[in-house]
């Protein structure tokens, strides 16, 4: 009993079974959230692209693509682990540009891009876990190639 207290709240390592599942449920999570996000920018596709903000000054059409490509395609990679912190570059330009550029760094106005924000730079120092693309990728990558040495 002693044991599995002392384990639950003072767990060995950050790298164990436990943590790489919690990476990968966050990724579900807020990669579906996301990920639908960017799902609607695209369904209402032409309605957007005439209103939607232009805070970089390259026209709200390639802005609404640039948004889409973050939200949607981005997140998709982001949830597998997939080139997990090269995919999360343009979400984390994504939800800067609707913090501090279309919501003037409010929470009150930009809480949701806020929290988005904060979790993906959390979830960039952490990695994605075990239980990823990238991981498997690592793992075949640091395997002894034995046929070269014939």
């Amino acid at each position: 009993m002693i044991d599995m207290l002392r384990s639950f709240l003072f767990p060995r390592s950050t790298d164990c079974r436990t943590f790489s599942l919690f990476l990968l449920a966050l990724r579900i999570l807020f990669g579906s959230l996301l990920m639908f996000h960017g799902l609607g920018k695209l369904m209402s596709f032409e309605e957007l692209s005439v209103l939607f903000a232009d805070p970089l000054g390259i026209g709200s059409q390639f802005s609404l693509v640039l948004a889409i490509f973050g939200e949607l395609f981005c997140s998709v990679a982001f949830i597998f682990g997939l080139l997990y912190r090269l995919s999360m570059l343009p979400m984390l330009a994504t939800m800067a540009v609707a913090f501090f550029g279309i919501h003037q760094a409010s929470v009150a106005q930009g809480e949701l891009a806020f929290v988005y924000l904060l979790v993906l730079i959390l979830m960039y120092f952490a990695g994605p876990g075990r239980y990823s693309v990238d991981y498997l990728i690592r793992r075949s990558m640091d395997k002894p190639d034995f046929s070269e040495e014939v």
